[in-house]
């Protein structure tokens, strides 16, 4: 039985782009491990990414996560809208399949100690892997935050971590790890910025204070915004699901003579969770989630692979989808990456097949090694997809970053130079490694088999077609950065990657 479950480690950091891409490259440096999904909030100088996979990798990547995060993250030097206690805040573990919940708490115990032996991070547990009742809720042990926390820990035993000794690290304070079930990330954000008005509806509809089962509310100033959030984790959203706590935000709100101005999804959402709001909005009659087309597609096929016809087009069609959505990610860079790592895709099966035909024999070893570079390739581009989405969000984060103090506006405008610097550099890469493809594959007609001549024409088409589009991102970037001597450097190398794709793939090597 396949064995999954769920990690969403929560890192204070929220602004600094490069340190959120060092942790998350740390965490990917495990094999088999999928990243699911990386948010990062200017405002509660927050970024929460959701893991997935095998629980010992999944486990391996969560613990590098927070061995950078220790070492990238003084939270002396941090400031947030969100509370906090450690640089690797919490390390949550939710079992997905073939796990039970006392499965992902023996996980908890397991990882926690290991925080303490390698990085010297004091651990404690909460939710399901707690020890003692009264940490079952984080709220409770996150009591004074890191400041607080620090000194207290040092004079009242009651404080004392689960794991390591009773004091915090002096710059990663303590991470709280546990195992739960899936918990929604739920921002509802307020027509106003008086952040008292948010907290005292965060305080009505958590469960702590006599609201709603399974919620745990707060209020947050989003200065960048100059609007007030509601924001809320349901810990059990088919007992509690979204539109009860929507319909009592929207209630408590209109005491105050406010309206909400929009709603937000943290991470990543059940599909039920959508299907229950969706039932009770659109108030449908007998309405059953068998109705649901992927629901009914997967009954049948018995949540195996799709086969048979239509079975490639089920396979692209979540990303069509995602790009099809009105919204910034993922976009064009994205796509881009795609088309570079299609044609690569097409390189390593024209290489693959040419290698087992007779006639073409004397060039084994040639397409043996151009087949694994092909692959290589495929699989960088790959990624790039999702980094390219990133550093968009990341630019976004950085324009949201609050500007109201003269300091603030020096760190905001830092913070965007950067994040825009990273935002044109996923695509120049993009670019580097399409017009490699693009040459590569025009290396590859002379040793090919000659029937499979239309594969790499169309693969050169699209590796140069990606080249093009990265490079189209890079000049839009480009447009709001301020270095001059940067600038030239990215306009010198678009210009010369450029010039390696200008020949036509169908006219090139025709004698």
């Amino acid at each position: 039985m396949k064995r999954l479950i769920e990690c969403v480690p929560n890192f204070s950091e929220g602004r600094d782009i490069a340190r959120i891409d060092a942790i998350v490259a740390a965490m990917r440096e495990v094999p088999d491990v999928y990243l699911l999904d990386r948010e990062s909030d200017a405002d509660h100088n927050r970024s929460v990414i959701t893991l997935a996979g095998e629980p010992e990798a999944v486990a391996e990547a969560a613990l590098r996560g927070v061995g950078k995060a220790a070492e990238l993250i003084d939270l002396t030097k941090h400031t947030g809208a969100h509370p906090r206690m450690g640089a690797t805040d919490v390390v949550p573990f939710i079992p997905i399949e073939g796990l039970a919940i006392e499965d992902c708490v023996a996980l908890a115990r397991k990882v926690g100690r290991e925080i303490w032996e390698r990085y010297r991070v004091p651990v404690y547990f909460y939710e399901a892997a707690a020890q003692r009742p009264e940490r079952t809720n984080l709220e409770n042990i996150r009591k004074g935050q890191f400041e607080g926390l620090r000194e207290e820990v040092l004079c009242n035993p009651d404080r004392a971590p689960d794991i390591g000794e009773p004091r915090l690290h002096p710059t990663a304070g303590a991470t709280v790890v546990g195992a739960r079930k899936f918990l929604i990330a739920y921002n509802i954000n307020l027509n106003t910025p008086d952040i008292e008005i948010a907290k005292r509806i965060g305080k009505d509809i958590r469960f702590s204070n006599g609201g709603l089962r399974y919620v745990k509310a707060m209020g947050v100033d989003l200065k960048a915004r100059h609007l007030a959030q509601v924001s809320i984790n349901m810990t059990d959203f088919e007992q509690t699901p979204l539109h009860r706590v929507f319909e009592m935000v929207k209630r408590e709100a209109e005491r105050y003579g406010v309206s909400i101005v929009g709603s937000e999804i943290v991470g990543l959402i059940p599909k039920r969770a959508i299907e229950l709001t969706a039932d009770f909005y659109l108030q449908f009659e007998n309405f059953s989630p068998a109705q649901v087309l992927e629901n009914r597609l997967e009954a049948s096929l018995g949540g195996a692979a799709v086969e048979g016809p239509g079975k490639l087009a089920a396979l692209a069609q979540p990303f069509l989808d995602a790009v099809a959505q009105p919204t910034a990610t993922p976009g064009g860079g994205s796509v881009a990456a795609l088309a570079g790592s299609l044609g690569a895709s097409l390189g390593q099966m024209v290489a693959g097949l040419s290698r087992k035909k007779k006639s073409q024999a004397a060039h084994v070893d040639k397409l043996s090694e151009a087949a694994a570079d092909f692959q290589a390739a495929a699989r960088a581009l790959a990624e790039a997809i999702d980094r390219d989405a990133a550093s968009f969000e990341s630019v976004m984060a950085a324009y949201k970053m609050p500007q109201e103090a003269a300091q603030e506006q020096g760190h905001r405008e830092t913070a965007i130079q950067r994040a825009l610097e990273g935002a044109a550099q996923v695509p120049l890469e993009v670019a580097r490694r399409s017009a490699d493809i693009f040459e590569r594959l025009g290396q590859l007609e002379s040793i090919s088999s000659p029937s499979m001549l239309s594969d790499i024409r169309v693969g050169r088409l699209m590796a140069a077609a990606a080249v093009r589009g990265a490079l189209e991102n890079v000049s839009i970037n480009l447009e709001s950065i301020t270095d001059s001597s940067f600038n030239t450097r990215m306009q010198r190398e678009s210009a010369a990657l450029l010039a390696r794709v200008s020949e036509s793939p169908v006219n090139a090597n025709r004698s």
